[in-house]
């Protein structure tokens, strides 16, 4: 029994092992099938591949390969697209430079260097007055290598060695043992090359050096052309600068543009580099030339260089787009020489000690578009009044702006149920627990919402505010404020533009202050305009939406973009598209009650009558508040003046144009003269007089 058992046993293994056997065989001969026709797969798709390469694209590929081979190099910078007003009136071009410049070559010695600055001496004329004792000492020593190395002592040689000193050492040790015999030695043509040499080795070594580039004779420009071959990196071309046709007139705005010699600022480098630009490129700096270089940007030449070190062109660079912005550049000369004047004349006046500068923006309600926008700042020096441009400060420069905030203040009081169309109230002094009275201008009397705004009642924008934070007036009443009526209030102002950002397409814009101190007399405050400060151009937001019937407008100065190839302005590539940011969140009969207070506020008897020609339909609001300054720079704020500010539109049935006035620190007196400038009043005037004699 054991013995089949056995027998069978074996003959179940060898069974079992054939059987494994086999299928390790029909694995392995599927994988080998498998393998094969993976190969054979690959086989044909690098097959087809090749097929496609070397038979389909075959000239493509030549192609590609030729441009591989070739020595590609970009010209100088193309010049920048123009810049124009909304009435298509040119005001910035370029204007063509001849230059003359260097690049050096590889393996050029400072010997050969000092040979070429000397050919180039009696090539050109180059003002030296600039050399230095410094840099003429450099040239002597390069110019005298056996001499300059005698002038080190065996032991300084040894320092070196034994690295006790370094080479750099060393240089300095020549340059400044180089007698004043041997510097008087040298002529003015010694002393032209010497800074030529300077010239040629300023900045970076792998950058262009700019050697003359104003007043370059055509005579200069046609020698050294000519003689390319012989004066081993230096070359000719034209440059251009940018040419200003309306002088100074809205000049810091339009920005500026980097040196050709200098190429890209250092603080611009990264994000100009990121872009694709060369750091010997000229970009824009500043303002719109900063805020629209991909616009204005040329496209550059593009060369081949041969093996004999000719360059033909390959393509053709075209000068950068054209655009053209909202401003009417007559009538921002005009509001700039009304500026001129009046800040001048001001600084004449009684009680004008902290006076210095005034704003004026004029703007569509309607787009945003703004038409012009100046300030002036007036400096004493020497004994005269000097004006300087500072229309920057529209967008970087906050003041408190007082009672024009009162609109805003009114929509707060209709929203929250804290005021009513219509509601009388009694303006006369009020006084809280702990603080000095608060008053209005003068005691008005019986007021109600429009006759408030018409006379510019303050008590009646308290009366609102301590209703708003749930305060029972009475007289010596304790007033404690919560958070939430700060927000509140701050929140709808936001809805016009104070506060935030108007968007406006410049690159730098400043939200203004914003008080943290949540004391109740502050609220009362902030009511009239007296805490938070804002900048002109959200004043001017601010009035442009009331105008608007709440709907706020991005402010913006771009308005078209053109192709270059089309000098008459026709080819449009970019038309900037009006933008509503928000839509203030009361309702229409609100907006309407504020509009037709500011009605009065420019009739006869409001407080700002005699602002605007009332034949023009004027609507607006005065302010007057209280600023404090630092009056001698020690970092304390010290003296308290009157700011005053004027915003307005026309005309009040449809309106088309807003303006906003501000001139701070218009009054200060330590001799007790209540006299106060009338300055924004003029201003005022005048520009709405010169805008509608333009646009009747």
């Amino acid at each position: 029994m054991n013995k089949i058992f056995k027998k069978k046993s074996t003959v179940n293994i060898k069974y079992n092992y054939y059987k494994k056997y086999k299928d390790i065989k029909e694995i392995i001969e599927k994988r080998y099938n498998i393998l094969i026709g993976v190969i054979t797969l690959v086989i044909i798709i690098l097959f087809i591949n090749l097929f496609y390469i070397q038979v389909i694209k075959n000239e493509y590929y030549k192609d590609k390969l030729e441009i591989l081979n070739k020595n590609i190099i970009d010209g100088s910078t193309a010049p920048r697209g123009r810049i124009y007003d909304r009435n298509k009136r040119l005001i910035v071009d370029n204007k063509p430079n001849k230059e003359i410049y260097y690049k050096k070559e590889n393996q050029v010695t400072a010997t050969e260097e000092v040979k070429l600055a000397y050919q180039m001496a009696d090539l050109i004329e180059v003002d030296f007055s600039k050399l230095t004792d410094k840099n003429l000492r450099k040239f002597w020593v390069k110019n005298n290598l056996d001499k300059a190395k005698k002038k080190i002592k065996k032991s300084e040689w040894q320092d070196l060695e034994y690295r006790k000193i370094t080479a750099d050492d060393i240089e300095e040790l020549k340059f400044e043992r180089v007698t004043e015999e041997e510097l008087g030695a040298y002529q003015d043509r010694d002393r032209e090359a010497a800074y030529i040499y300077y010239l040629m080795n300023k900045g970076y070594s792998y950058a262009d050096k700019v050697i003359k580039k104003d007043n370059v004779t055509d005579q200069e420009f046609a020698s050294v052309a000519s003689n390319t071959h012989h004066l081993k990196g230096f070359n000719t071309r034209l440059d251009w600068n940018r040419s200003y046709l309306y002088g100074d007139t809205f000049r810091a705005i339009l920005g500026g543009v980097s040196d050709s010699e200098k190429g890209i600022p250092s603080d611009l480098k990264e994000e100009y580099l990121k872009k694709g630009y060369n750091l010997n490129d000229r970009v824009g700096v500043s303002y719109l030339e900063y805020q629209y270089d991909d616009y204005l940007r040329g496209v550059k030449n593009q060369y081949e260089v041969l093996d004999n070190g000719e360059k033909v062109l390959t393509k053709e660079g075209s000068r950068g787009n054209d655009i053209m912005l909202t401003i009417d550049m007559e009538l921002q000369k005009k509001v700039e020489e009304i500026l001129t004047n009046e800040v001048s004349a001001t600084k004449k006046e009684p009680n004008t000690m902290y006076y210095n500068r005034s704003f004026v923006i004029i703007s569509d309600p309607k787009t945003g578009e703004i038409l012009a926008m100046a300030g002036k700042q007036v400096k004493e020096e020497n004994g005269e009044y000097k004006v300087y441009d500072y229309t920057p400060g529209i967008t970087t420069s906050p003041v408190v702006v007082g009672s024009v905030v009162k609109g805003a203040s009114h929509i707060v009081g209709y929203n929250t149920g804290n005021l009513q169309i219509g509601e009388r109230r009694y303006d006369s002094c009020i006084k809280l627990a702990g603080a000095p009275q608060k008053c209005s201008w003068r005691n008005l009397g019986n007021v109600n919402d429009l006759t408030a705004l018409k006379l510019s009642s303050n008590v009646y924008q308290f009366y609102t505010a301590m209703k708003l934070a749930g305060v029972n007036y009475t007289y010596d009443t304790p007033f404690r404020v919560d958070n939430n009526a700060f927000d509140i209030y701050r929140n709808t102002f936001a809805q016009f533009g104070l506060g935030v950002k108007t968007e406006i397409d410049l690159p730098v814009e400043s939200l203004g202050y914003k008080g943290e101190s949540k004391v109740g007399g502050l609220l009362l405050d902030f009511s009239i305009g007296q805490y938070d400060t804002y900048t002109p151009i959200q004043l001017s937001q601010y009035i442009g939406t009331i105008a608007n019937n709440g709907s706020r407008m991005q402010s913006y100065l771009l308005k078209n973009v053109y192709s270059s190839t089309d000098g008459n302005l026709e080819k449009v590539k970019f038309t900037k598209e009006v933008k509503e940011l928000n839509k203030v969140d009361t309702k229409p009969e609100y907006l309407e009650r504020v509009k037709e207070g500011f009605k009065q506020v420019l009739e006869y008897g409001g407080t700002g009558s005699g602002y605007i020609d009332l034949s023009y339909k004027p609507a607006g609001k005065t302010g007057t508040s209280q600023s404090f300054i630092d009056s001698d720079g020690d970092g304390k704020v010290d003296k308290e003046t009157v700011t005053t500010t004027f915003v307005a539109y026309a005309p009040y049935d449809n309106p088309k144009i807003t303006f906003t006035v501000i001139s701070p620190d218009i009054y200060y007196s330590e001799t007790g003269s209540t006299y106060q400038s009338t300055v924004n009043k003029r201003i005022a005037k005048a520009v709405s007089d010169a805008y509608f004699s333009m646009y009747p």
